[in-house]
């Protein structure tokens, strides 16, 4: 096909791109075109083709795709398909096969027949490849080309699994995978050493033939490849910038993937924006930085230097302004004698070590202030447990089997040993047993409980949950479930917490954070119901304490039992993979030294997970204590750039209501 550069859209993007308020409801946008194109094709007598990927990114649109055709009557008999890629070495049985992940997620609950489904296979012999290869590519001009094909994108930038270097010339062939992509899929695998180093992948030039193109993303953690993919120069070190040169290529993103665009976050760059008070203070944190001069040290030449002479000239001038965002800023830290007092308060954690590695500061200060503090961890985290640290703890057992149980005699010593013997005798990749999941969770409440007690909390505020969506002894989830939901919501009757802190950093790249952001909210909702229904008109008395200065209180906003509103105060905080922005935080609370070292100590506890991580992420060889260190620190420094004072570390959170 003729191809040529594209015009820049809104001065920076070089592809369209459709922003969805939520996951949910870009998977729907995305099912509602495939459903459009193949209703199309089937009126006219004609078979849709569709070209499809793996991963995480499209099981929404599949979800969404199986419902209609279940409920909708969509039917996919005129429907050929053509997947892009397949780990090699790879069985099509396997548990990481990409024809099982089809299978699971989408044909065996539509009705297209076997005939009309194409994936590469991953099982042929080395001398084989060239020529399935081109056949492949044969298979799909003899169906008359792809119509639609939707994408994803990894980390580094691939679509499929075309890596930095591919090029437009490029076909339907064997690759060699790149250091992050095996990272990415480590978990997976359980560890990347049993990541293939090989995959068949359609090519950039194949992906380019295709009539139609959509890529998703989703997710804080892509945002930085989107914008390279639409706001980059097409080169191969981005194979996805190579879509610009498709006539008919659209980005589908959610808002947390559009995040980085430069419309979204310094959209004063490239066009004229309303200068609300949030717009104001982002631009005026960005001009602090850009200049490296505190707030209250900018003066007009500033702003007009750097395009913000509309800013400039509104809101009472410069030195107003920037008096009022020192101000925001200022008000929002809170000490650790004035967070919640004499409360009670639930701590979701996603993870079994969230809570310390996220917001250990937080935690010392919640019960040092004598608050009613759960810490309910909502997944018993066992597929990040090493074969190694259960051996080490079962032969715990067995040595100390003549002062804890010695009435156990022999059989505990055989018990031990069949258990390390089906260790021994477990496959890469394979799944556990239930009885070896059983015992990597209990390492995970293990260390939890001893994270916790480090802070000032005693074992008996660890709550184990065990949602059933974490179940599956995999790294790939179920959905999540009315069970799950229903888990929570009991919690939440039992305890009637006035605060509830929840993981709002949704990057987490195996799906956990999501899935139990997911659990809480929709528990939330029917909680907060159930609640206003059976509460009393009389508000009871004031709790002991006071609240952040954060602009959700300050609003006028109370905690149940304190103010207007009953519905208890959700504190977002992030984790592992991200920080919030400074100008989206609306409380930061200093740590000193000692308190950073304390929660530091806190995260040691989680012995599992320390000097090599089973899953540590692709871009961050850091251990996880030392991420929360130097995240925490540089939010300090951050601000202190900005002219506040200068903090050893700080912890940042976002109040809200209701979950966004």
């Amino acid at each position: 096909m003729d191809m040529a550069p594209p015009t820049p859209r809104d001065g920076t993007e070089r592809l369209p791109v459709l922003v969805f308020a939520t996951p949910a409801e870009l998977s729907r946008q995305v099912a509602r075109r495939v459903r459009t194109l193949v209703e199309a094709r089937a009126a006219a007598g004609d078979t849709a083709v569709l070209g499809l990927p793996t991963g995480s990114t499209p099981i929404g649109v599949y979800q969404e795709l199986v419902r209609m055709h279940r409920q909708d009557r969509l039917s996919f008999a005129n429907v050929v398909t053509f997947n892009l890629d397949e780990y090699v070495p790879m069985a099509p049985d396997a548990l990481q096969s990409y024809h099982r992940f089809m299978r699971e997620n989408l044909l065996d609950h539509v009705d297209i027949p076997a005939s009309q489904v194409h994936i590469p296979r991953g099982d042929l012999d080395p001398d084989e490849t060239d020529a399935y290869t081109a056949e492949y590519e044969r298979a799909i001009a003899q169906a008359g080309g792809i119509d639609l094909l939707l994408l994803g994108i990894g980390r580094s930038g691939h679509v499929g699994f075309n890596e930095p270097g591919a090029t437009p010339a490029d076909r339907t062939r064997l690759v060699v995978l790149d250091e992050i992509t095996r990272k990415d899929a480590a978990s997976d695998f359980f560890e990347e050493r049993y990541v293939p180093r090989q995959a068949i992948t359609m090519g950039v030039g194949t992906i380019l033939d295709a009539r139609e193109i959509v890529l998703v993303a989703t997710g804080e953690h892509k945002a930085p490849i989107v914008r390279r993919a639409v706001e980059g120069e097409p080169a191969p070190q981005v194979p996805a910038t190579y879509l610009q040169l498709h006539p008919n290529a659209t980005v589908y993103v959610d808002q947390a993937a559009a995040s980085e665009l430069t419309r979204v976050k310094t959209p004063w760059l490239v066009r004229r924006v309303d200068w609300t008070p949030g717009a104001a203070k982002r631009a005026v944190i960005w001009l602090s930085r850009e200049t490296d001069t505190a707030i209250l040290r900018l003066g007009a030449t500033d702003f007009h230097r750097h395009g913000l002479h509309p800013l400039a000239n509104v809101r009472g001038g410069v030195d107003a302004l920037c008096r009022r965002v020192f101000e925001d800023l200022r008000q929002r830290v809170v000490y650790a004698d004035k967070v919640p007092r004499r409360q009670r308060v639930v701590v979701f954690s996603p993870h079994p070590d969230d809570d310390v590695i996220s917001m250990g500061g937080m935690l010392h200060a919640l019960a040092q202030n004598e608050n009613e503090v759960t810490v309910a961890y909502m997944t018993n985290g066992s597929v990040a447990v090493f074969d190694d640290d259960v051996r080490r703890h079962l032969r715990f057992v067995e040595m100390t089997r003549d002062v804890l149980a010695p009435e156990a005699g022999q059989a505990l010593t055989d018990r031990v040993n069949e258990t390390l013997q089906a260790l021994d005798a477990k496959q890469p990749a394979e799944v556990d047993t239930p009885e070896v999941q059983r015992l990597k969770a209990s390492i995970r409440y293990t260390e939890a409980i001893a994270g916790i007690e480090v802070v000032g909390l005693g074992a008996g505020a660890a709550r184990f949950l065990d949602l059933p969506f974490y179940q599956t002894g995999l790294v790939r989830k179920n959905p999540v479930s009315q069970a799950d939901v229903d888990i929570v919501l009991a919690l939440l009757e039992e305890t009637r917490p006035d605060h509830l802190f929840v993981a709002g950093d949704l990057s987490d790249p195996h799906g956990t954070h999501r899935m139990c952001y997911q659990a809480i909210d929709r528990a939330l909702r029917l909680y907060n119901e159930r609640f206003d229904r059976e509460s009393s008109d009389e508000p009871a008395p004031l709790a002991d304490g006071a609240t952040p200065q954060g602009t959700a209180l300050a609003s006028g906003a109370g905690t149940r039992g304190g103010g207007s509103d009953p519905r208890p105060l959700v504190w977002l905080y992030r984790g592992a993979w991200q920080e919030w922005e400074i100008d989206r935080a609306d409380t930061f609370l200093p740590l000193s030294k000692a308190e950073l070292d304390l929660k530091i100590e806190a995260i040691y506890k989680h012995e599992s997970q320390k000097d090599r991580a089973l899953f540590p992420g692709a871009y961050d060889d850091r251990e996880f204590w030392q991420r929360a260190r130097d995240r925490n620190v540089g939010t300090a420094r951050a601000l202190e750039a900005l002219g506040l004072p200068a903090f050893y570390a700080v912890e940042a959170f976002v109040t809200v209501r209701e979950m966004p």
